[in-house]
């Protein structure tokens, strides 16, 4: 799969979870986000676990774990200003239409650099020790867990705006600014690497610890009844194993 395609396919996440919230008003949104993201949540730890972190411990030294700690630490601190919406938490503020900034500005940087390693993976992502036959074979494993995030943040953003006052083109403009933030970084990941010999390991690394903060919040979380109920088990386990087939 080429960059091009890559980035299409992450500008229509983003664009798909927009569409749910302004077309699809019969549907229950906040179900439907529920069980997107725990699918997402299974798919991101699973791929985390089997895929990527061994990887990156097979590929360097074992000072990398601190870089997986770094990510970790660095989305607690960027969920201090977004409030959660990563993992569904929307918060219903009276924003008077205008932009909030720090909410954006965390989604934006989130969205960005977890965007950096997936080139790399698409054409270096098969683990040789683990998938000797796939070696060598392209592994969009990455890029398919970030689409599939991607789309319930999306509904849970436009939800917030639209709750907070803004019009739907005012809303739609705020999303389709964000969808671009990936791309935005898979470029940085592409010339990165050639021109300022970028360490997308060290990113990747960082991305890992993201996902296993934003996947273990959103696997333990419980539910508005303090339930770990069955609809949520079922739809980590198929992140599960979507993942695995996707490795």
């Amino acid at each position: 799969m080429n960059l091009t395609l890559a980035a299409l396919f992450l500008i229509l996440s983003v664009i798909i979870g927009g569409v749910i919230v302004t077309s699809l008003h019969k549907l229950n949104q906040k179900e439907i986000t529920k069980i997107l993201l725990s699918v997402s949540g299974g798919f991101l730890l699973a791929l985390a676990f089997v895929h990527l972190i061994p990887e990156i411990y097979e590929n360097n030294s074992e000072t990398i774990g601190f870089y997986v700690l770094l990510g970790f630490l660095f989305q607690l601190f960027l969920e201090y200003f977004s409030g959660g919406i990563e993992h569904g938490h929307v918060h219903g503020k009276n924003l008077k239409g205008s932009i909030p900034w720090g909410l954006f500005i965390a989604l934006s940087i989130h969205s960005f650099f977890e965007a950096i390693p997936i080139e790399h993976q698409l054409i270096h992502g098969s683990v040789e020790h683990f998938h000797n036959h796939f070696h060598g074979e392209d592994s969009s494993a990455l890029l398919i867990g970030v689409i599939l995030h991607k789309i319930p943040v999306a509904i849970a953003l436009m939800t917030l705006l639209l709750a907070s006052g803004f019009t739907k083109k005012k809303a739609w403009i705020v999303l389709i600014i964000f969808s671009l933030m990936a791309p935005l970084g898979l470029l940085a990941g592409h010339y990165g690497s050639k021109i300022l010999n970028l360490n997308l390991e060290i990113i990747l690394a960082i991305v890992v610890g993201m996902f296993l903060h934003i996947s273990t919040t959103i696997v333990f979380e419980s539910s508005d009844n303090h339930k770990f109920n069955y609809v949520k088990l079922i739809s980590i386990l198929v992140g599960v194993g979507l993942a695995l087939m996707s490795i």
